[in-house]
């Protein structure tokens, strides 16, 4: 549908496409540089400084025709003759709508906003009209455009692994068998053990005729 509207350079003359976050900014890049190529630039907080100066000055100039962006361009910067504000993801907070619309219609020139929601996000939309006190246009969606069935890395479903199947956790898990092989294993450290055995077994018993046993009794 974005690239299907940006197809018309003579309206889109000058055109910011806000998306939620870094990572979509980047995707929607990507996608989008296919076919626009010079046409297009990004910025967002994990571009260098040089870098987003650079894609700001190439918008403003005019070089690029296109920025995608996420809500670090909605305030502090003052950009001319900004055409078209797109956002393309809705905003959960009515408040950064208004900061980004804000970027069109600037000193006295006319501008325009679109806004892309889905079901799920009817309820922010809601929201901002809620703000504004007024209700968004709706534009009947092109029947010559294209509808994706291709989810992006959010939209589809999460898979949550089970803990690692090979670690036991408790003693059910591990079964009698365990314990068993447990109570084999289990050795007592008597070293020496069998020498002192066989000298009990087999030592002499002392008498009285036993020198050694006289000698010991004589020095007590």
């Amino acid at each position: 549908m974005l690239g299907h509207l940006l197809k018309e350079a003579s309206t889109f003359k000058k055109v910011l496409v806000f998306v939620a976050n870094k990572k979509s900014a980047d995707r929607l890049f990507e996608e989008l540089q296919e076919f626009y190529n010079a046409e297009i630039c990004v910025i967002h907080s994990n571009k260098t400084q040089n870098y987003r100066m650079r894609s700001i000055r190439q918008f403003d100039e005019g070089i690029n025709r296109i920025l995608v962006t996420t809500d670090v361009m909605a305030r502090g910067l003052d950009l001319n003759e900004i055409t078209h504000v797109i956002n393309f993801d809705t905003p959960h907070f009515p408040e950064n709508y208004m900061h980004r619309i804000g970027r069109t219609g600037r000193a006295e020139k006319k501008g325009e906003s679109l806004l892309f929601y889905t079901e799920k996000e009817n309820i922010y939309k809601n929201s901002i009209e809620a703000l504004m006190n007024m209700e968004i246009q709706q534009i009947p969606f092109p029947g010559d455009v294209e509808i994706s069935t291709r989810l992006t890395p959010e939209e589809q479903p999460q898979v949550n692994e089970p803990n690692n199947p090979h670690k036991r956790n408790n003693e059910y898990e591990r079964g009698a068998s365990f314990h068993e092989k447990s109570e084999k294993n289990k050795k007592t450290n008597e070293r020496g053990s069998y020498k002192r055995m066989i000298k009990a077994k087999y030592k002499k018993p002392k008498s009285r005729g036993d020198k050694n046993y006289n000698k010991s009794k004589r020095r007590k």
